[in-house]
C-alpha cells in the first residue's frame, strides 16, 4: 500500500489536494483514479485513503477511515551525529529514521570534512528533512523526527546543558572508553538518551572532555574501530534489540 506524509490536518470524508513531489510520486508509481492509498500527517496514526482525481500536476484523494497506528519505539532518542561528508550523511539520517530516532542533531566538529556556509547549511537541512519524510512512508512511522539545523558542537552542548531532564542518558562513542556497551542499562531511561558521535576524524580529545563535563558518558564498541556511517547504525540497532524498540 503506497504511504504519503501529507503536512495538513484532515478527517475522513476531507478530499485533500495531494502536495506537488507527492502528485509526482503517484505518477511515478503509476496509480490511477481509484486506487487505495495511506496518507498520514506526522500528528500519529493514518488514514486509509483512495485517489478520486489525478491530473498531470495534481492529485486529489478522498480521506477514509482513520487508523491508531503507532510505530514508535518505547524511548525518546537524539542521534547528534557530527556532518559527514559525501552521501554518508543522507544515508545516516535515513537509517536512523528507519531504527527510531526522535531527533537529528547534525553537528559542526572540530574534525569535519564538511564546511557548510550558512546558505549551504540551510539547502543541506531542508534536504534532510526531505529524507526524514521519505523514510516515514517507506518504514511505516507515522510521526516526523525532527531534524535540528546544524550547529556547533558547544553551542549545541551548552544549550543541551540549560535543560533539565533527571532520567537523560547522554552517550559518547569514543574510541578511547573503557565503559563497554554491555553497561548499559537492561530498561530503557525514563528521560531522552543521546547519542552523540564524531565524524570520520572523530571528535578531538577536547570535545570529549567537554562533553564528558557535561554529562555524557564515554562509550566503546570494542576492539575495531566504526566508520562513523556504521558506528550509529550499530548502536541505534543495538538499544533497538536491548531495549525492544523494534
Amino acid at each position: 500500500m503506497p504511504r504519503f506524509f501529507v503536512d495538513s490536518a484532515f478527517a475522513p470524508g476531507d478530499i485533500v489536494a495531494l502536495p506537488e513531489n507527492v502528485a509526482r510520486h503517484v505518477q511515478v508509481l503509476r496509480l490511477e483514479s481509484g486506487d487505495a492509498l495511506t496518507l498520514f500527517n506526522g500528528r500519529g496514526g493514518q488514514y486509509a485513503a483512495r485517489l478520486v482525481e489525478l491530473g498531470r500536476r495534481n492529485a486529489l484523494a478522498e480521506v477514509g477511515a482513520f487508523e491508531p497506528v503507532d510505530a514508535e519505539a518505547p524511548y525518546r532518542i537524539t542521534l547528534a551525529q557530527g556532518i559527514a561528508g559525501g552521501d554518508k550523511m543522507d544515508w545516516l539520517v535515513e537509517k536512523a529514521v528507519e531504527l527510531g530516532v526522535t531527533r537529528i542533531a547534525p553537528l559542526v566538529t572540530t574534525r569535519a570534512v564538511v564546511r557548510l556556509s550558512a546558505e549551504r547549511a540551510s539547502r543541506r537541512h531542508a534536504h534532510w528533512e526531505g529524507i526524514v519524510r521519505a523514510a516515514c512512508e517507506q518504514c511505516g512511522r507515522n510521526r516526523i523526527p525532527e531534524v535540528q539545523a546544524p550547529c556547533e558542537l558547544p553551542k549545541w552542548i551548552d544549550a543541551l546543558a540549560a535543560r533539565t531532564d533527571p532520567g537523560a542518558l547522554r552517550l559518547m562513542l569514543s574510541p578511547r572508553a573503557s565503559i563497554a556497551f554491555d553497561a548499559l542499562p537492561s530498561a530503557p531511561p525514563s528521560g531522552d538518551i543521546t547519542l552523540l558521535i564524531g565524524p570520520e576524524g572523530g571528535l578531538s580529545p577536547e570535545e570529549e572532555e567537554t562533553a564528558v563535563a557535561h554529562g555524557f558518558t564515554a562509550l566503546s564498541l570494542g576492539p575495531r574501530i566504526l566508520r562513523t556511517e556504521t558506528a550509529g547504525v550499530a548502536v541505534l540497532a543495538a538499544l533497538a534489540a536491548r531495549w525492544g524498540g523494534w
